[in-house]
């Protein structure tokens, strides 16, 4: 029960964020709250199951430039995303690599905070 009101708080979360970084960010637009909603699952859903591939295949690429091709691979995905999904619209690469920054850094902070607020909860019951 527990996990499963993580996930579902993170995904609002996520989905704010997505909402925040179209606010900061004029390259990237977010139509509605559940145009967010959806985005972040796909979102998502890419990074667990398409993006460890690309890392994989892109191994050699990522030694050389010392890990810096994570950022294309992230950029990738928010542009592939972008691409899928009617409510969520890139201007281009550029646009797609910082909006998949600003939404990392909203990803680790919330990643934290409920670390925080859950294992707190959790140890006080």
């Amino acid at each position: 029960m527990l996990g499963c009101m993580k996930l579902l708080v993170r995904w609002a979360l996520l989905a704010c964020s997505l909402l925040l970084v179209a606010h900061l960010y004029a390259g990237v637009e977010v139509r509605s709250f559940w145009a967010a909603l959806v985005a972040a699952l796909v979102l998502g859903l890419l990074n667990t199951l398409v993006r460890p591939v690309l890392i994989l295949l892109t191994l050699p690429v990522t030694l050389l430039t010392l890990g810096l091709f994570i950022f294309v691979i992230n950029a990738l995905m928010f542009w592939s995303a972008a691409w899928a999904l009617a409510g969520l619209h890139v201007t281009g690469f550029g646009a797609a690599l910082v909006g998949s920054l600003l939404y990392s850094l909203c990803a680790l902070v919330i990643d934290a905070a409920i670390e925080a607020v859950f294992n707190r909860g959790g140890s006080a019951g």
